[in-house]
């Protein structure tokens, strides 16, 4: 793998640009940052919290989702997030104009409660996105996620799938059929079957009819990104790297990396088969040849 940049501040959410340049949030920085050909790091906004999924949404704005901070472990010289801190500022979904820079907060709850840690995103093709809550744990409690459907303009959200155990990595099937959300505590992945744009198939629960696999071993599932064919990538931590996922029979490849905190993988490059990776733990962003192109996203013209 080659690195691209280092120095960041726990980076996740990149996005493939088409000038060549990543763009994605540092949270410990509290950033949504780009990341230059040559490795030059700019500030696009100062979001403060948490900024973690992002995605670039119908209006060529990015959508960020902010779970509001967290409190941070340093171990060998590796930083890594913790509890909620004392400074916690609420969940919330930004939006973030490219070209000027200005913070828009869009939605921090939802019906008759606050969101707690939004934690990825995804557009479907009609133009609304679909986004994960985490939830958060402090002293002996923790919150309980969420998956979440919203639109861009502010009018709607909706929670679509409760109680599910820490979700994080969303994605949509090549023929948004299916919205695949990571766990991170059990390393499982979920896939629920969609009815129709923003609505789920009942039961829309964790329950077994919506499993499609989890690998042996201590993993914990980050963030995620689909193939064109369908294989489902997710970004594992502990056993650090990608395990590559078939939703058609629930096996699982794994390429290694070399840092436990392995959170997110998007793809670029004009035939989609460059993966970028961000190397949380170490604050690296870098980049490696895929076997297999990703699959493109909606509003990102590459």
């Amino acid at each position: 793998m080659e690195e691209i940049c280092s120095g960041l501040l726990f980076p996740e959410g990149p996005i493939a640009m088409s000038d060549g340049s990543v763009i994605l949030v540092e949270i410990a920085r509290g950033t949504l940052s780009r990341v230059k050909p040559g490795g030059v790091l700019e500030i696009v906004a100062d979001l403060g919290g948490g900024p973690n999924g992002a995605a670039i949404g119908p209006d060529g704005a990015v959508y960020v989702c902010n779970n509001g901070g967290f409190s941070w472990l340093e171990i060998d010289g590796r930083i890594y997030p913790h509890d909620r801190p004392d400074d916690y500022s609420g969940g919330r979904i930004e939006r973030v104009d490219l070209t000027t820079g200005a913070v828009e907060r869009l939605y921090d709850t939802c019906d008759d409660h606050a969101l707690v840690a939004p934690n990825d995103i995804v557009f479907d093709r009609t133009g609304g996105f679909w986004f994960t809550d985490l939830g958060k744990s402090y002293d002996r409690l923790k919150d309980r996620g969420a998956v979440y459907y919203a639109k861009p303009d502010g009018s709607h959200i909706e929670q679509m799938v409760f109680p599910i155990e820490t979700p994080n990595g969303i994605g949509l099937s090549p023929d948004e059929n299916t919205v695949y959300v990571a766990e991170t505590q059990g390393g499982r992945l979920w896939g629920f079957d969609i009815e129709s744009p923003g609505k789920l198939k009942s039961p829309a629960q964790a329950l077994p009819s919506a499993f499609v696999a989890s690998p042996a071993g201590l993993n914990y599932f980050d963030s995620l990104a689909v193939e064109a064919d369908g294989t489902v990538a997710v970004a594992t931590i502990a056993n650090g790297g990608i395990s590559r996922i078939s939703p058609e029979d629930g096996s699982i490849a794994h390429v290694p990396t070399d840092d436990g905190m392995t959170t997110n993988i998007c793809f670029g490059g004009d035939d989609l088969r460059t993966a970028y990776i961000t190397l949380s733990s170490t604050g690296r962003l870098v980049k490696t040849q895929w076997d297999a192109p990703g699959l493109p996203l909606n509003f990102l013209n590459l």
